[in-house]
């Protein structure tokens, strides 16, 4: 919490006094802090040396989305696109939840039992929502052999799907503010702590967890009652995030990260998990804010000295990156350092204002003076629609090289519980900012944008995976499918030009409220040299910013990637050029005879992991095959077996 990273003063102690009148929310945590704003950074910016090599940028994506279908597929689907994401520069795949969930259908933050895999009969099924054991080891291995490591997502902040209840002693406290205990006296419930992972019978870990290991729970099955329980002699550990007053709570049975079994069993389980995936590229801890700093740390240090040994970054190592969602960089900066830069954080902040300036944008007045009738309210100038203000008190500030930049993930797409919406036509240029840019991070692709969104549906679930089959499984309605950004081909061409040309020095054109622009020179090292220029606005008007791209490229001819803006840029001899962008829109541009760009203008990303036009096609062969649908008549054995029929049924006197 912030008391315990020195940015205010320590908590005041537990109480059994009524709660003091404010909030729990995040807004209310630390009023009084440091903010640093995108003036800060500075307008040129080298990050390696011209004359020494510089390494392939990494590019991070999202391999799932929340209503991905549970087919019991997605392994297989992820493995076949491997060498795809890998051409698109993809180095590291964030997959979902691979332990055993509470049911077959569940995503697996519902997390019933790490060492089940998709191996044990447990909870309607073998595999999990996203398919079996085998199927997942061989995804990390063609993950590795195609340069694309896997970040296993590790949810260790609780425990769902109990096989049994027991009678355990506890107190009721306050959801806005965890230290206020509303009982006085301890109440016996029948909580569902107790685990025995029948299906796996101690294999692999003998822990049986039972309410020792935890520390509360969110229903009493004696009184079919909801509250959040504080069990008898525990206590939340103080050492987490101070929203509502204490946020070691979240869901579920919370875990009692203190308890040394529970340790050594965590501890224990990642050794374990890289004897099961060898060639695992890291993890990424789920909601890290709910359990103990000191453990945390703790654990980055097991992992350091007796799973994936070595220096960070050095092959063989782990890839950490941790969901704390706070809009304050600054702690998350203190948080990072008290972790010893051993791992990164996602960027909450940036896709804060990349929501509220994309919306606001939308109500943008016409012209300046207000005419051409654009929607009134808000007008040109206004810090609400101020593009340079984009990377304000954002993490890619405090700590670029502990940043992972995002513009969707599975938490904030519509209908879940941290939806940020960012307006569509937003959608390219915030994605242009946090691939092109060199102080972003690592960016992170989200899979619908990549390859589509089912949202909420009602798809049913196969019985079970045997009837999951890729040949006969229904797929999900393709009437409820959305396609991804732009048609599915924008951002393709992003992340190419990253893995291709976003390289060398940075200069910055963060000059006007509604036009904003960057360039990148190229390094010799990667595709010859070739540079890129990012040219952006949100207003209802085309414009052009006169950006440096570096003598090397004098006399070079420029077009632009995304085909948003028709047109060339002649560099000058000084290495100039004037680069134009449309209306509410953005623009890449890059050497028309770029290493590499041929491919680039060609490339066309196939969308369709699902099958879809694979299905249609397979009911058009079938159809024509069948010929045209005709009522034919009857044969006459046909007629005589009814007549028949009738007959009997006349005698017996039957329906």
């Amino acid at each position: 919490m912030s008391a315990f990273l020195g940015l205010v003063p320590q908590y005041p102690s537990p109480t059994l006094e009524p709660p003091p009148p404010y909030g729990g929310t995040s807004s209310q945590l630390r009023p009084l802090r440091h903010r640093r704003p995108a003036t800060s950074l500075p307008s040129t910016y080298t990050p390696y040396p011209p004359d020494a090599p510089c390494p392939p940028n990494r590019t991070m994506v999202q391999g799932f989305e929340w209503y991905c279908p549970p087919d019991f597929q997605h392994w297989r689907r992820l493995t076949k696109i491997i060498p795809t994401l890998a051409q698109l520069g993809i180095t590291q795949i964030w997959i979902p939840p691979a332990c055993k969930a509470s049911w077959k259908t569940g995503n697996g933050y519902d997390i019933y039992d790490l060492y089940d895999l998709g191996e044990f009969e447990q909870k309607g099924s073998r595999k999990t929502k996203w398919g079996g054991k085998e199927e997942l080891q061989q995804l990390v291995a063609v993950g590795a052999q195609y340069g694309v490591s896997v970040l296993f997502d590790a949810v260790l902040n609780h425990k769902a799907a109990a096989d049994f209840k027991e009678p355990v002693l506890a107190r009721r406290v306050n959801p806005k503010d965890r230290w206020g205990v509303l009982d006085r006296k301890p109440t016996e419930i029948e909580a569902w702590t107790g685990y025995d992972f029948p299906g796996r019978q101690g294999m692999y870990s003998p822990l049986r967890w039972s309410a020792r290991h935890f520390t509360g729970i969110d229903y009493d099955d004696l009184r079919k009652a909801n509250a959040i329980w504080k069990f008898e002699g525990k206590e939340w550990a103080e050492d987490v995030d101070e929203e509502n007053g204490n946020y070691d709570y979240l869901m579920f049975a919370d875990i009692d990260h203190q308890h040394p079994e529970v340790k050594r069993d965590l501890f224990h389980w990642t050794w374990w998990l890289k004897s099961q995936l060898p060639q695992l590229g890291g993890l990424r801890l789920d909601a890290i804010k709910h359990y103990s700093y000191s453990f945390v740390r703790e654990f980055l240090a097991n992992i350091d000295r007796h799973v994936a040994p070595g220096p960070p970054g050095s092959p063989g190592t782990w890839f950490i990156v941790g969901e704390y969602w706070r809009e304050d960089s600054e702690f998350l900066a203190r948080y990072i350092e008290f972790m010893h830069h051993r791992l990164s954080l996602f960027d909450v902040q940036l896709v804060s204002n990349f929501s509220r300036i994309s919306l606001a944008s939308e109500h943008l007045q016409a012209s300046p003076t207000g005419g051409g009738g654009g929607a009134p309210g808000i007008t040109y100038g206004s810090r609400d629609t101020d593009l340079r203000t984009l990377f304000d008190d954002t993490l890619c500030i405090w700590k670029p090289h502990n940043a992972v930049s995002f513009v969707v993930n599975h938490d904030t797409q519509k209908g879940q519980s941290l939806e940020t919406p960012i307006a569509p036509f937003f959608m390219p240029l915030a994605y242009s900012l946090i691939l092109l840019r060199a102080n972003a991070g690592v960016p992170c692709v989200f899979w619908s944008d990549l390859y589509g969104s089912f949202g909420v549906t009602s798809n049913d679930t196969p019985a079970s995976e045997d009837a999951a089959s890729p040949r006969d499984t229904p797929l999900p309605d393709p009437q409820h499918w959305k396609p991804p950004m732009c048609g599915g081909q924008v951002l393709p061409k992003l992340m190419l030009a990253r893995r291709l040309w976003a390289y060398g020095t940075q200069y910055d054109y963060l000059d006007h409220p509604h036009c904003v622009g960057f360039t990148r020179t190229g390094h010799y090292s990667q595709a010859g040299g070739a540079g890129v220029a990012c040219v952006m606005a949100n207003w209802w008007e085309h414009a052009s910013k006169r950006m440096y791209v570096g003598v090397e490229h004098a006399g070079e001819v420029w077009t632009d990637v995304l085909k948003f803006c028709p047109g060339e840029v002649v560099i000058d001899e000084s290495g100039w050029g004037v680069f134009p962008v449309a209306a509410r829109s953005v623009a890449v541009w890059v050497s028309r005879d770029a290493e590499g760009r041929e491919g680039v203008d060609a490339f066309e990303l196939d969308t369709d992991v699902y099958g879809f036009n694979q299905r249609q096609q397979q009911d058009q062969a079938y159809e024509s095959q069948r010929g045209p649908a005709v009522e034919e008549e009857p044969e006459d054995w046909m007629v005589a077996a009814r007549g028949a029929a009738a007959e009997y049924l006349a005698m017996t006197g039957s329906d």
